[in-house]
């Protein structure tokens, strides 16, 4: 006699590509239950071969299972409990398909193809539970939509995004009221320090602020400043320096807009260990992550050497059995790299072309492009760090990366995430979207979503129109 389950819970059904997306999204239901088609088993079993994320998850996946099912005494026809000692807070049970069912598909679906048999799957669990809601949770859009037209319920997996809409996303700059000074004025502290001006202040806005966040307020007398620390009802926030002013250029380059100017901070601040640039292509992450990374590398001395990472997707695919060295494979990925090399190179008018090429050899050997798929289990010391193109990892790879990080290294993540090119990963559920995320408001983090592009009038008018 199979447990009558309660009023409130659902039963979702899973396709595979949800275990090989999350293999933890076993438990991630909560009190709802989850069954599992043999065709699930079927294909899990079929990716569980190679190196690449996906197989890894397959196996993790088949881990899972084989600890939920043996180490219960539950039989399997009335569902294996999902709780245990590590997971008290899931109460939902777990159900595998134990017999053939035939769900009685239309004759246009043909049972020879997986997607349609796990469709019968639900369509059979609907016919014999019908006061339950029975729900098809699967990654691929194509079968939700078969689902659908079958008046079956189908929902994509969200369990994995950071946020439902991306527009919430931290931005790291602050637009103040224009009465800001009127209502946090009263009983306003300021000194300088360094050439920089503190304010110690007090008012209904502090709350809502983060540490590290920029704040400005624009007009005759621009004010532009850095939370520094809040405790409790005060904060302190420091004027920043102007890099848009040639004197203050960072490797011949300037700030051309505000946020630009927020980003040099936080890329030349050594308090600030990770740093995260959003932006839309041309507006100048790479060039000033570079130029940041060239400062403080061969004039400060802050770091030994930079060292320059980006996902070749497919992610984590081997790069190759060509003649060659890690770093000759890696550059035909690198082409960003050179083009802002160039860049770099050329504000140096002065040095004439012997003093550039030399410059060029020295830039060589302080620059080193490494793959992703040989960083597992190193550690990097005084290095300043830049991944590229970070958008197309996954909360899992981001983490991976940012632990490499050892004492005295600048982790510098770039990327937009509106140009994801990993299958399954959304701009919700990206790497980059998690970190800004969980990074915001910690001291030694810093976060600028560049606005303007500045690559020049054609690249402008043409993400704008096209």
């Amino acid at each position: 006699m199979a447990r009558k389950p309660a009023a409130a819970t659902k039963l979702f059904v899973l396709d595979t590509n949800v275990l090989m997306h999350d293999p933890a999204s076993l438990f991630r239901f909560e009190e709802h239950d989850v069954f599992l088609p043999m065709a699930t088993l079927e294909e899990l079993d079929q990716n569980k071969k190679g190196m690449t994320e996906v197989a890894r998850n397959a196996r993790q996946a088949s881990r899972f299972l084989d600890e939920i099912v043996s180490g219960s005494e539950d039989a399997i026809e009335t569902g294996i409990a999902l709780n245990n000692k590590s997971r008290k807070s899931v109460m939902g049970r777990l159900f595998l398909q134990t017999r053939a069912i035939q769900g009685g598909l239309p004759a246009s679906l043909p049972s020879s193809k997986v997607d349609n048999q796990i469709l019968g799957v639900v369509l059979s669990l609907r016919q014999e539970q019908p006061t339950r809601p029975v729900i098809l949770v699967t990654k691929d859009i194509n079968m939700r939509i078969k689902a659908r037209a079958l008046g079956l319920q189908a929902e994509d997996y969200f369990n994995d995004k950071v946020l439902e809409d991306t527009d919430l996303l931290y931005a790291g700059v602050r637009e103040l009221p224009a009465d800001f000074w009127d209502k946090h004025g009263k009983g306003m502290e300021s000194w300088q320090v360094e050439g920089h001006i503190w304010y110690r202040l007090k008012g209904p806005l502090v709350s809502s602020l983060l540490i590290n966040e920029f704040v400005y307020l624009e007009g005759d007398s621009p004010f532009y400043a850095m939370v520094r620390s809040i405790d409790g009802k005060v904060a302190e926030l420091q004027t920043i320096k102007d890099y848009s002013h040639q004197k203050n250029n960072i490797w011949g380059i300037v700030a051309r807009n505000r946020e630009q100017n927020f980003a040099l901070n936080v890329l030349m601040d050594p308090e600030i260990d990770f740093v995260t640039l959003l932006g839309q292509a041309g507006t100048g992450k790479t060039l000033l992550t570079l130029a940041a990374g060239l400062m403080q590398t061969l004039e400060h001395k802050r770091y030994s050497e930079i060292i320059m990472t980006r996902v070749t997707v497919p992610v984590g695919e081997d790069i190759g059995f060509l003649p060659g060295t890690e770093e000759e494979k890696m550059s035909p990925w690198m082409g960003a790299l050179e083009d802002n090399l160039d860049v770099l190179n050329k504000t140096d008018d002065a040095a004439g072309d012997w003093g550039r090429a030399a410059t060029q050899d020295l830039i060589r050997t302080r620059i080193k492009i490494k793959s992703l798929n040989f960083m597992r289990g190193r550690t990097f010391l005084n290095k300043y760090l830049i991944i590229d193109e970070a958008q197309n990892l996954t909360p899992k790879q981001m983490k991976t990366l940012i632990t490499r990080a050892g004492p005295g290294t600048k982790v510098v993540c770039l990327g937009n995430i509106s140009q994801i090119d990993t299958p399954y990963l959304t701009e919700g559920s990206s790497g980059l979207t998690y970190v800004v995320d969980r990074f915001k408001g910690w001291e030694h983090g810093g976060h600028i979503t560049l606005a303007r592009g500045e690559r020049s009038r054609l690249a402008d008018y043409a993400g704008e129109k096209l």
